[in-house]
C-alpha cells in the first residue's frame, strides 16, 4: 500500500519513479498484453523491408533523417514522418493502442539502425539508437528487455513507462529490430 501511495505522489508531483519501482508490474503487462503480437508478420515484415534500405547508411545519413523528422514536426510538410505514420505495421500498433483501453500511450517499432518504422504517434525524434530503449535490447540480442523509469514523456505528454525489447524474426531467430511500448503509469500502480 505504502509503495503505490509513494508512486503516485511520484508520479503527481512529476518526478521520475525508478524503473525498479514498477519493473514487477511492467514485467507483468509485457508477458500478459504484449509479447503474443511481438511476431506478428505485419511488424517483421515491415521492419525486414527497412533494414533493406537503411542497413547500409552511414552515420551521417541516420542524422539527416533524425533531423529532417524533428523539423518537420508540427508543421505541414511531414515527407519523413508521413510514412512511419501511414504504414500497416502503424495500423497494426495503433490498433493495439486502442484495445488497450488506455493503458498504452504509444508503441513505435525500430529497425537495425534505431530508425523509426512504424509508430501510433509521432515520437519526439526519429533515430532512437542513441537511447537506452534501442542500445539495452537490440545490441544485447534476442530475448534483452528494457524498463524505463516513469516519466513525462515528450510525444504523448503523459506519466508513461516504457517497455522495449528486441523484435526477431521468427524464421531465423535473429534480431533484426526492437519495439518501444509506453505503458500509462497510473495503470502501473
Amino acid at each position: 500500500m505504502f509503495r503505490q501511495l509513494f508512486a503516485t505522489v511520484t508520479i503527481l508531483a512529476g518526478l521520475p519513479a525508478a524503473a525498479s519501482d514498477y519493473k514487477p508490474a511492467m514485467q507483468d503487462f509485457l508477458d500478459s498484453q504484449v509479447i503474443d503480437w511481438t511476431d506478428s508478420q505485419v511488424l517483421i515484415d515491415a521492419i525486414n523491408g527497412q533494414n533493406a534500405v537503411t542497413g547500409s547508411y552511414d552515420e551521417a545519413q541516420v542524422i539527416a533523417l533524425d533531423q529532417a523528422w524533428r523539423s518537420e514536426l508540427g508543421t505541414s510538410e511531414t515527407p519523413t514522418v508521413t510514412p512511419i505514420l501511414t504504414n500497416a505495421a502503424a495500423d497494426f500498433l495503433r490498433e493495439r493502442v486502442q484495445a488497450s483501453g488506455g493503458r498504452i500511450s504509444e508503441i513505435f517499432i525500430m529497425d537495425a539502425q534505431g530508425l523509426n518504422v512504424a509508430a501510433s504517434v509521432a515520437t519526439s525524434d526519429m533515430w532512437q539508437g542513441d537511447e537506452a530503449k534501442f542500445s539495452s535490447t537490440y545490441s544485447v540480442g534476442p530475448d534483452a528487455v528494457h524498463f524505463g523509469d516513469v516519466e513525462l514523456d515528450e510525444s504523448t505528454q503523459s506519466y508513461q513507462g516504457q517497455i522495449s525489447l528486441t523484435i526477431t524474426d521468427p524464421s531465423t531467430g535473429l534480431p533484426i529490430g526492437a519495439m518501444t511500448i509506453g505503458i500509462n503509469a497510473e495503470s502501473l500502480i
